[in-house]
């Protein structure tokens, strides 16, 4: 039977990039519009390092936020190898941040303070570990000498592992999952660990990219793999599985930055997430799974009371605009001007 409209609890969006300034007044009506919380990322040009810049940076969220949207952003605090103990701790007990974000230093965009070795923060893993705080992971190497599409699978087998080794009560979500590989550890470690999926991994490939030229819109990091990695992540997505959740992942750049001789890594897609997602588990014929995926999963594992509005998706196409302006520039939307089988109905 063909379901035509679906109507789940108000979803969470686990990996959420706002910039700030200008950018994150244009970009962030598309989030609050669908999402009733969105885990932070804090990889600003000045990143999110401290206790203080956290609640300066949350304030200047809900300035922002449109007023007929309740929106809760969760703060998430930068890891680099100066980070405290004390910091991360007190922080997260006076709920200033959910979480903490490991960059290797160097692996995407302004992660030029990540941490340089993970040994050399070992004492936040110690201290995270012991009061339940989530780690959350880039999980690519930074090294060069590394084929970009086998960064994600080298760090998995020489940091992760061990690391889920020596840390054994640590609680970890893999952000924006893109190999076979990496769901298979996902389930084995599982419930300590989690993986978000974001809908550009499951609607490109790696050819993507290349398709009629260079695609610097479809160029986000973790680059997107092969075909079967792809189809991998939509059965991992719509199985019903806990482990797996919503992060969009959604990244705005400038079109002038995207299409610059050296192009940043990210994809905005905010403002057609639901969208894709409703379609990719339509496709998928488990529909009856995208609560959970979107709704349930991701709260569960961070211990975050469901929340109580609903959002309603129906099969009734309809596009959205191609580009949203900023100034003299604009930011290229995910799939805009597309004709999109799912719309947002409404959202309560």
């Amino acid at each position: 039977m063909t379901i035509n409209s679906i109507t789940i609890r108000k979803p969470d969006d686990c990996h959420l990039h706002l910039r700030d300034d200008s950018i994150l007044r244009v970009v962030l009506p598309y989030t609050v519009s669908q999402f009733a919380r969105a885990v932070i990322m804090p990889n600003l040009v000045t990143p999110i390092t401290t206790i203080s810049l956290a609640e300066s940076y949350r304030n200047e969220i809900l300035t922002s936020c449109p007023g007929e949207f309740d929106f809760h952003p969760l703060m998430t605090c930068y890891l680099t190898d100066m980070t405290t103990p004390k910091e991360i701790e007190f922080g997260f007990f006076e709920n200033v941040w959910v979480a903490a974000k490991l960059y290797p230093i160097g692996v995407t965009t302004n992660s030029n303070q990540g941490v340089t070795d993970l040994i050399k923060i070992a004492p936040i893993f110690e201290c995270m570990e012991k009061i339940g705080m989530p780690l959350l992971i880039h999980g690519e190497t930074a090294n060069s000498d590394i084929d970009i599409f086998d960064r994600e699978a080298v760090f998995m087998e020489n940091s992760l592992l061990p690391l889920l080794k020596r840390y054994q009560g640590l609680k970890i979500v893999l952000e924006h999952i893109t190999t076979n590989e990496t769901i298979d550890i996902v389930r084995k470690y599982a419930p300590r660990i989690a993986g978000t999926i974001t809908p550009h991994h499951m609607m490109l490939n790696r050819t993507s990219l290349f398709q009629g030229g260079f695609q610097p819109h479809h160029y986000c990091l973790p680059i997107a793999k092969r075909e079967y990695h792809r189809l991998a992540l939509r059965k991992a997505a719509t199985s019903g599985e806990s482990c797996f959740f919503i992060g969009t992942d959604s990244a705005p750049h400038l079109r002038s930055i995207k299409e610059s001789s050296c192009c940043s890594a990210g994809i905005f897609v905010a403002a057609t997430a639901l969208q894709s997602y409703a379609q990719i588990f339509a496709e998928e014929c488990a529909l009856n799974q995208l609560e959970a995926f979107a709704s349930l999963n991701g709260a569960r594992f961070y211990g975050l009371p469901l929340n109580k509005g609903t959002v309603t998706l129906e099969q009734n196409p309809s596009r959205v605009l191609k580009t949203i302006t900023i100034g003299d520039d604009e930011i290229v939307v995910f799939r805009g001007g597309e004709l999109i089988p799912w719309s947002i109905k409404n959202n309560k």
